[in-house]
């Protein structure tokens, strides 16, 4: 939680005394609405940053989960390539039921355009390399378990882009733009 408000209303306050008797335009009150301003914003950045890194938590926990169900031992690539397939497709009986449901002539949802994007942009990725922690290496199968959701964390784990045509190549964290 930004901190800059209440700063600067304790260093007004020791030098006036009482903050409800400033004048509107005092240069003491700029100081306030400018420190408010900026509390605004950093709260406001943060909700985007957190909001951007939704997906990649969320990506980063059904891969957590699918080590789990395994026993914390590393996967194939057979088996990775069936997960990948699975999370890429996951929205497909969603977005088939609310095609169904829409009358005919009728625009789609906000939720239905939202869905297809989400499909084909998963599509994509996966054909030119899908963004993923490393699920074969020994150590980086042991980090993901231990993993608590924490978005600071996903940085010490290895993380590779698999193509459809199964080219593994080496990736950095956090994907700057690639994904």
């Amino acid at each position: 939680m930004p901190k800059s408000l209440e700063k600067t209303r304790k260093r007004i306050s020791k030098k006036k005394g009482d903050i409800t008797v400033l004048h509107e335009n005092s240069r003491d009150s700029q100081r306030l609405r400018r420190a408010q301003m900026r509390d605004d914003k950093l709260v406001r950045v943060a909700a985007a940053r957190r909001k951007n890194d939704q997906p990649l938590l969320q990506r980063a926990a059904y891969f957590q989960e699918a080590i789990r169900n395994n026993g914390s031992l590393p996967l194939g690539w057979d088996a990775i390539k069936t997960l990948i397939h699975t999370f890429v497709h996951q929205y497909d009986e969603e977005f088939d039921a609310l095609k169904k449901e829409r009358r005919p002539g009728r625009p789609p949802s906000t939720r239905e355009d939202l869905l297809r994007i989400k499909i084909a942009t998963d599509l994509k990725e996966y054909e030119n390399g899908f963004y993923l922690p490393d699920l074969t290496d020994v150590d980086n199968v042991v980090l993901l378990d231990r993993w608590e959701g924490a978005w600071s964390y996903l940085s010490t784990l290895k993380w590779v882009r698999i193509s459809s045509d199964g080219v593994v190549h080496p990736a950095k964290f956090p994907p700057k733009g690639q994904s």
